[in-house]
């Protein structure tokens, strides 16, 4: 890769244009070598005779998508970490330096360092192009802004606007970015260029020479918060709303929030900077830091993946319009994921209540994003113009996909495959959306079983990222492809999984959940039990809370089918018979291991259950080490026979990556399969051993495939 081909000047009159072009990538990345590239280009620029000079990225939607997360992944040591970061604090500080008027031409994801190369121009201005995204994304890698971000950012925007791109590690769009006057000025982007190139002669003209912007609030209360007086409110409040949102277990927010408050204001710039690069080094090298650039790193692999196995020929069929059967929530909200991503979405149910219900659902995402001002109202009613839906097959002629999403009975979903079978073309997919029943058994409904797949989205769907494929014996690599490129289509993580019972997230997640019912009916408290694995161990949801958003009843009924499937290892607990009995169905009928209001809010745990479940008030909890590790390492004693004995999936990649898209396992851990490894798998099958017998468990018991690894201490990955 030529570095010089990267990144080119051109000289017309007294501008000089940069045009940025990372010769065999996709992005624009700042990797040590093309730091080194763009140090270069200020030298030269600056003993030239240019007054300004223009940044703009030739990649399509592209501007700069931040720092090479590989070289972040391999820095080791203190020494190496405080070289890279002062080498790219030094760049900027040139860039920030230079004799010229400096421009940056913004279309497209401009984050991370290209925030803070931005950032240390003299002007900015941006494409209204919805690829445009400015912001400090680095929290999320478990880092901090380090090339001047923590400093820079606060002078331009203020305090309260920049601690909110920073904690959250957020990316606006241009007229967000606009508005908070990190751009100055938005232009559509078929005019950018020309914009541009008019704003540098106006101010070649003009002689307005450089300027380091300085915020200015505005209104009487934004001076007070802004000023020194305010100041320590505004830090006190983002740190008591980042740890709660936190739980205290990601340490990159509030030490960004620390670099701000230590060098908002300081009139030495390399003073501020050795500051942010202090607390830089103390993140990178952290664990949670590393686990979330693995957790970076699955996301990415799904991008280059087609689904099948690698090397092979096959490609996906191009889908343009796709069928929904149901037009329950679920059914919705899958009309809803594909329209907005541009596909012609037919839904069809029995009634014509049903239909508007799904209308409805997608009309209201759609209405939260426009008083959001994510989109505006032209583009949601465009949205809502690709749903249509009916009562019966008309135009399932045309559909090249269409995703079963009816009722959880075998036998209404064989028949009614069949039909639509006979309704579409011969070459057309159908899939089934099913959380616990055989796509092998259904695909036989099919006339051509290899054009049949299934498709299990998880609910929300529309905040849910992860979509499991189900490759059924006699699915095609065609159908696998076109299944799993529409699932990236509709902005979802696919992973193919093999057929099974449970199939790979609830096969895993049914364990843990069991555990917390048998916790419960040994005499934990609900508050207590949930707040362990929500508070101390990171989990989103507490597995009380989560069996009562499922549903009780389809817990219980879940948990038999496991129990049929696997025997002891999936014991029935004696306590779910009675709730099966109570008519608790959770929160779709206020009744569960809490109460809900009238609007479905979760509110304190209803202290009736105990009594009603024949259980007397909890006295004497179960230590917090004990309930934790009881649930986590029963989903990795299922996961290693899932995955060595089963072959549900090939690698823990997958089982990483679903169970922290589809379940919300930690990120900050890594993944099921990280955190095990962590653990030792010597360690979790002694302590499940130990359980067993404490508790007379046979559930507990460490299957063979964990006692394989415990007897090497195998890891689930290895170097």
């Amino acid at each position: 890769m030529s570095m010089q081909d990267s990144f080119k000047v051109k000289y017309s009159g007294d501008i000089a244009t940069l045009e940025m072009d990372l010769q065999g990538e996709k992005v624009n990345k700042l990797s040590t070598a093309v730091m080194g590239r763009f140090k270069d280009v200020i030298e030269e620029v600056s003993k030239s005779r240019a007054k300004v000079f223009i940044i703009k990225s030739l990649k399509p939607k592209i501007f700069v998508a931040g720092a090479d997360i590989e070289e972040i992944k391999n820095l080791k040591t203190k020494e190496a970490v405080e070289a890279a970061v002062k080498g790219g604090q030094d760049i900027f500080n040139m860039l920030e330096d230079m004799p010229q008027v400096t421009i940056a031409s913004i279309n497209g994801a401009c984050a991370g360092g290209g925030c803070e190369m931005i950032l240390a121009c003299d002007y900015r201005i941006a494409s209204e192009d919805p690829s445009t995204r400015i912001g400090l994304p680095e929290t999320q890698l478990g880092i901090i802004p380090g090339f001047g971000g923590c400093v820079r950012l606060p002078r331009t925007i203020g305090i309260q606007a920049a601690l909110d791109i920073i904690l959250a590690g957020k990316l606006l769009n241009g007229k967000k970015a606009k508005k908070a006057g990190l751009v100055d000025k938005l232009v559509h982007q078929g005019i950018l260029e020309e914009e541009t190139l008019k704003w540098a002669n106006q101010i070649i003209k003009d002689g307005s020479g450089k300027r380091r912007k300085q915020f200015q609030p505005q209104g009487l209360v934004a001076k007070i918060l802004e000023g020194g007086l305010g100041r320590g409110v505004v830090f006190s409040k983002a740190k008591g709303a980042t740890l709660k949102a936190t739980r205290g277990h990601y340490p990159a927010p509030i030490a960004a929030l620390q670099v701000v408050k230590e060098t908002y204001g300081m009139s030495d710039r390399q003073k501020a900077l050795d500051i942010e690069r202090k607390y830089f080094g103390e993140m990178a090298l952290t664990d949670v830091s590393k686990n979330l650039i693995h957790v970076f790193y699955l996301t990415e692999m799904v991008k280059k993946q087609t689904g099948l196995p690698a090397g092979s020929s096959v490609k996906a069929k191009d889908v343009k319009a796709v069928g929904v059967l149901g037009a329950g929530t679920m059914g919705g909200g899958i009309a809803y994921i594909g329209a907005d991503k541009g596909i012609h979405m037919r839904v069809k149910d029995i009634n014509h209540d049903a239909l508007n219900k799904a209308y409805k659902h997608a009309s209201d995402i759609w209405a939260k994003l426009v008083k959001k001002r994510v989109i505006d109202k032209f583009q949601a009613k465009q949205k809502m113009d690709l749903v249509s839906g009916g009562l019966d097959y008309s135009g399932f002629k045309t559909l090249d996909v269409v995703i079963e999403a009816i009722v959880e009975d075998m036998n209404i979903k064989r028949k009614v495959i069949a039909e639509t079978a006979g309704q579409m073309r011969s070459d057309a997919i159908i899939v089934t959306n099913t959380s616990s029943l055989s796509v092998t058994e259904m695909g036989q409904a099919h006339p051509k079983p290899e054009n049949f797949a299934g498709m299990h989205f998880f609910n929300p769907v529309d905040k849910m990222p992860l979509v499991e494929v189900i490759r059924g014996p006699q699915s095609s690599d065609e159908t696998i492809a076109t299944i799993f490129e529409l699932s990236k289509k509709m902005g979802k993580m696919p992973v193919v999984v093999k057929d099974g019972p449970g199939f790979l997230v609830n096969r895993l997640l049914i364990p843990y959940l069991n555990e917390a019912t048998f916790l419960f009916q040994e005499g934990m408290d609900i508050k207590t039990l949930d707040d362990y694995y929500v508070k101390h161990f990171g989990m989103p949801m507490g597995p009380l809370a989560l069996m009562d958003e499922v549903g009780l009843d389809v817990g219980i009924k879940v948990v038999k089918i496991f129990n049929k499937a696997f025997g002891a290892r999936i014991q029935v607990p004696d306590v779910m018979e009675k709730i099966s009995k109570s008519g608790r169905l959770g929160k779709k009928n206020g009744k569960g291991f809490y109460k809900y209001s009238p609007e479905g809010k979760r509110l304190e745990p209803d202290e009736t259950m105990y009594a009603d479940m024949g259980l007397s008030a909890p006295t004497s909890p179960i230590p917090e080490k004990e309930c934790i590790e009881r649930g986590i390492f029963a989903m990795v004693n299922e996961c290693a026979s899932a995955l060595y004995e089963d072959r549900i999936v090939e690698t823990p990649d997958e089982v990483d990556l679903a169970m922290i898209m589809g379940t919300g396992f930690p990120p900050f851990r890594g993944g099921l399969c990280r955190y095990a490894d962590s653990v030792g798998s010597q360690n979790i099958a002694n302590a499940l051993e130990q359980y067993s017998m404490q508790r007379s468990a046979p559930r507990l018991k460490p299957m063979s495939a964990l006692n394989a690894m415990a007897k090497e201490n195998k890891k689930f990955y290895t170097k």
